[in-house]
């Protein structure tokens, strides 16, 4: 059993490096033209890198976009950055979106909201704390010209200073993101990450609207298999952008990472086969039993796989000063997967909420 796990575990790691590489040899179309852009952002409280991920928004270079921001009340701390940003200098067009829609999932009750206002028929949504370039509008908009495809989205590197955080940057770097590659090779065609989700508001209209999520907590997930169920395809963008983690403690980031599984299991199903995955509790396990050679092979082929991911596709300074934390952050990945096969209570945030069999968030 152990191994043909390993043997398993490494055909899935010599699969995801295949994926990787693809990646890095594919290109983006260039832009062909600059369709107006509308920046949704729901936020909910200040993060701590909050300023200067917004602020990067602000030193895009593109001809006509604007950003809006909307918050469950008027005293939600970002709305004081977000004003700063509205009254400075830069002469971007922000606005402040009065949240007045509430739905289960109350990110997109501002969504909702947000797409009402905005005047733009080009749709950006990307979280509140996501970084960009400069080049971020022209870049992820110009794969919209091909009109099959519906949605572009983005792969994201993350920043950290706390330990517990830099373990999760790694475990983003060299385990979620070549998942995310390999996934349209295994038949998952609707995936649409938080971090970018670029569409047309036809195309949300044609699904009814933000209106279709409000009780699922996978919002993304759930915008993307609704708009690839229109015929359309999803785009993944060269671009890779950043986002923040600000876990403190190992706690933090278990219920973290115990959200995003539990919502992995409820939302796509098959969750139970991504134990195969785990490269290095195959090895652990084959070390265990004797098998040093299997063990040391199973773990070559994670690493290989892992600096492969993190340092070439994600670029990621993290991984490379961290990269010998990889071991160690699956382990912890595992014991969250076992911890994820069951349950149905998530922390998100400041709530404790309760999931549905299908993904829906209990009333």
């Amino acid at each position: 059993m152990i191994t043909l796990g390993c043997v398993v575990a490494i055909g899935y790691q010599i699969f995801a490096l295949l994926a990787c590489l693809r990646f890095l040899a594919r290109r983006d179309p260039e832009p062909a033209g600059t369709p107006p852009v509308s920046i949704l952002k729901p936020v909910h409280g200040r993060d701590p890198e909050f300023r200067e991920a917004i602020e990067s928004h602000a030193r895009i270079e593109y001809p006509a976009y604007e950003v809006l921001f909307c918050a469950a009340t008027v005293a939600d701390p970002a709305m004081e950055d977000v004003r700063r940003l509205k009254d400075g200098p830069l002469g971007l067009r922000v606005a402040i979106v009065p949240g007045v829609t509430s739905f289960p999932n109350g990110k997109v009750g501002r969504l909702r909201d947000l797409a009402a206002a905005a005047r733009f028929d080009t749709l950006v949504v990307n979280d509140s704390d996501i970084r960009v370039r400069p080049d971020y509008l022209h870049r992820i908009t110009a794969p919209l010209a091909d009109p099959q495809v519906g949605m572009v989205t983005c792969l994201y590197r993350a920043r950290a200073k706390h330990l517990p955080a830099i373990a999760e940057a790694v475990g983003i770097a060299t385990d979620f993101a070549p998942s995310t590659l390999v996934a349209p090779f295994v038949g998952v065609k609707e995936f649409g990450l938080g971090s970018t989700l670029v569409f047309r508001r036809r195309d949300l209209e044609a699904i009814g609207g933000f209106e279709a999520l409000a009780d699922y907590i996978a919002d993304d997930y759930q915008l993307a298999k609704r708009i690839t169920g229109l015929g359309l395809r999803v785009h993944l963008s060269r671009t890779v952008v950043e986002t923040s983690l600000q876990g403190e403690t190992w706690a933090e980031v278990w219920a973290h990472q115990l959200r995003w599984n539990r919502t992995i299991r409820v939302s796509r199903g098959a969750y139970a086969g991504l134990f195969v995955t785990q490269a290095t509790a195959w090895a652990l396990a084959a070390a265990a039993t004797g098998l040093w050679s299997l063990a040391a092979l199973t773990l070559a082929a994670r690493m290989a796989m892992a600096l492969t991911a993190g340092l070439a596709v994600l670029r990621c300074p993290l991984t490379a000063r961290y990269w010998w934390l990889v071991p160690a952050r699956d382990l912890f990945g595992t014991a969250v997967w076992v911890a994820g096969l069951a349950g149905n209570r998530v922390q998100w945030r400041d709530k404790a909420i309760r999931l549905t069999a299908d993904g829906r968030i209990e009333p």
